[in-house]
C-alpha cells in the first residue's frame, strides 16, 4: 500500500537508508538527519505538485517497507524536466514483485489521475534488479538520454545513468493492464 509519510516512519526510514545493500547504488549511506530531511523533501514534494514518493507498507501488517512514487527531479539535464518514477525498498522484500506493483500503481495515478504525458526512470547501468522493474512497466530504454549525473563529481564510479522512458499512449496500450 502507498500512502503518505507519518512520523512513526523515521525509524524504518533510517535503517532504510542506512543499509548498505539497499544503497548500493547510492553515492553515500544516509545520516540519520539526513533520512529526516530526505522524509521532509517528499512532503514538501506532495505541497508543492499533488504528488511524490509515497511511503510503501505490506497491506497486512503496515509494516514500511521503503518508498515508492513520482517526482520531479531537482536536477538538470537534457531531459528535465519530467517526472521520475522511483522506488527504495528495504533488503528482505526484494524479489517478491512488491516494486513493480507499487510502480504500475504509482504510474497509473500519475497517467490518470495526474495527467502525465509520459514517465522517465534512471539508475546506474550495473542496478539490474531496478533496470528488469524498469522493463516490466513496460518502459523502454532511451540511449540517447543516457547521461552523468550531474549531482556526482566527474569520475565518480556512479556517474552514468541509463534512461528509461514510458508515454501514456504506450501505457494505455497494454502496460496498464499487465
Amino acid at each position: 500500500m502507498l500512502r503518505r509519510w507519518r512520523e512513526s516512519d523515521r525509524g524504518p526510514l533510517r535503517n532504510l537508508n542506512a543499509d548498505v545493500r539497499v544503497m548500493e547504488f547510492m553515492p553515500k549511506l544516509l545520516t540519520w538527519d539526513e533520512s529526516d530531511r530526505l522524509m521532509k523533501r517528499f512532503e514538501g514534494h506532495f505541497e508543492e505538485h499533488g504528488f511524490g514518493l509515497y511511503a510503501a507498507e505490506l497491506r497486512d501488517s503496515q509494516r514500511l517497507i521503503g518508498f515508492l512514487g513520482l517526482a520531479v527531479p531537482d536536477f538538470s539535464a537534457a531531459f528535465t524536466p519530467c517526472v521520475e518514477i522511483g522506488w527504495r525498498l528495504a533488503h528482505e522484500f526484494w524479489g517478491r514483485g512488491l516494486a513493480t506493483e507499487g510502480a504500475r500503481a504509482a504510474m497509473r495515478d500519475g497517467f490518470e489521475a495526474q495527467g502525465l504525458t509520459d514517465v522517465v526512470s534512471f539508475t546506474v547501468p550495473m542496478n539490474v534488479r531496478s533496470v528488469r522493474v524498469m522493463e516490466r512497466l513496460g518502459m523502454v530504454r532511451d540511449r540517447d538520454g543516457d547521461f552523468e549525473h550531474p549531482k556526482l563529481p566527474e569520475g565518480h564510479a556512479l556517474r552514468h545513468h541509463v534512461l528509461y522512458r514510458l508515454d501514456r499512449e504506450t501505457w494505455q496500450q497494454g502496460c496498464a493492464t499487465t
